[in-house]
């Protein structure tokens, strides 16, 4: 299955939105690098980004926030979400509901909720 290049989140945070957000390390979820989480942003669906090394113009994948998580898009290389996807999506899967309440809810949280949050999600 082929899916489109994913977006530099340099370009996703260009639009006015306001939006919570954090880079997640390997101690947080146990998956090695970094996983992007945001409150909604632009017309995107509910999804994570998952990137070797955090940065607004590194190449990463997307994974749609679900029941059944799905890479919806890529720029990493095809070796790479080979080996990294099936983590991501297990990790999405063992923290959609909280995940979902962050991506529709978190923009009006306070500091110590969003901390709070971060540290009650579940490791792989």
């Amino acid at each position: 299955m082929q899916v489109p290049a994913d977006t530099r989140l340099a370009d996703e945070l260009a639009d006015d939105d306001v939006v919570e957000m954090a880079n997640l390390t390997t101690a947080q979820t146990g998956v090695p690098g970094t996983i992007f989480i945001s409150t909604a942003m632009g017309g995107h669906r509910p999804r994570v980004k998952y990137f070797l090394q955090p940065g607004r113009s590194q190449p990463s994948f997307s994974v749609a926030i679900a029941d059944t998580p799905t890479v919806v898009a890529d720029s990493l290389p095809v070796r790479v979400v080979r080996q990294r996807s099936p983590q991501v999506t297990d990790w999405v899967s063992r923290s959609k509901d909280a995940l979902l309440e962050f991506w529709h809810h978190g923009d009006t949280w306070t500091q110590p909720e969003v901390n709070d949050f971060i540290q009650k999600l579940q490791r792989v």
